[in-house]
């Protein structure tokens, strides 16, 4: 499972509840696998040109819907190149910075996903492993 750290001094020290599928906001007029494949290219650098399979939809505490695909693709995840967001930081200071969205992309087993993934997002991986577990017995 290829999941995707948040970057940004808020997640610097956090690991364990804290790493994503890669996923964002639609734009206005937007398919769901069209802002997939858009923000994976902008979290990552990478651009999906294989057929996408949607597997599953969840909505997390703060109120956000993800709309989830898997791929079959050969992505190295340490030469992601995430696209960037400013912010006041420190707080109150007055100074804007800009951090990477993302600042680690790793593959992880399906055991090590479920300890790092964020808790809302965990029915995804059993959602995936249920297809997963369908296509091999293909």
């Amino acid at each position: 499972m290829l999941l995707v750290h948040p970057g940004g001094p808020f997640w610097r020290n956090k690991d364990l509840g804290a790493w994503s599928i890669p996923k964002g906001e639609y734009e206005a007029g937007e398919e769901a696998e069209a802002a997939a494949r858009r923000e994976f290219q902008e979290e990552l650098g990478i651009e999906l040109t294989q057929e996408l399979l949607p597997f599953g939809e969840i909505r997390q505490r703060g109120g956000k819907t993800v709309k989830a695909f898997a791929v079959e693709a050969d992505v190295a995840a340490e030469n992601f190149r995430s696209n960037t967001f400013e912010i006041e930081w420190p707080p109150r200071s007055g100074r804007r910075q800009a951090f990477p969205e993302i600042d680690r992309a790793e593959w992880f087993e399906l055991a090590a996903a479920r300890a790092r993934i964020n808790e809302a997002q965990t029915s995804l991986l059993d959602q995936l492993e249920t297809i997963v577990a369908g296509h091999a017995k293909r």
